[in-house]
């Protein structure tokens, strides 16, 4: 059994209205400096945003999010922010924004599985179960 490990996330909210302060929960972001890891699981229930603002370019939405996946693997594709520490592509993703995608605060926990942990998240704070709201 590993060692329990420390981790920082955040969860990745769509805001189609800033004015209104609705929002879909639409991913997390996880890192953990001990393991040098930073990742992200995105998945957007796109009936639930659309419920909020039917008139949401959700091509601009879903092209959003899919850069946050590419800024934790980092490299050339991430562009310059992808040639950073995953430290700070981690806090460069979680800093307030008021656009359309935005962070919750950060998050600690501690787990001895990363994949486990960013698994557990999902299905507790982005996925909905069926026949809930």
């Amino acid at each position: 059994m590993h060692d329990l490990r420390t981790y920082d996330y955040a969860i990745v909210r769509v805001v189609p209205r800033v004015e209104r302060g609705e929002f879909v929960n639409a991913g997390i972001i996880l890192s953990c400096d001990v393991e040098r890891v930073l990742q992200a699981g995105i998945e957007l229930d796109e009936a639930a945003l659309l419920s909020l603002d039917a008139g949401v370019d959700l091509e601009v939405v879903r092209s959003t999010l899919s850069t946050i996946p590419a800024i934790c693997a980092g490299g050339a594709d991430a562009g310059d922010i992808g040639k950073l520490s995953a430290r700070e592509r981690f806090h460069w993703l979680v800093s307030p924004k008021s656009t359309i995608v935005q962070t919750s605060p950060v998050h600690t926990g501690r787990c001895n599985d990363l994949d486990a942990a960013l698994e557990h998240l999902m299905n507790r704070m982005i996925r909905r179960v069926k026949g809930q709201g």
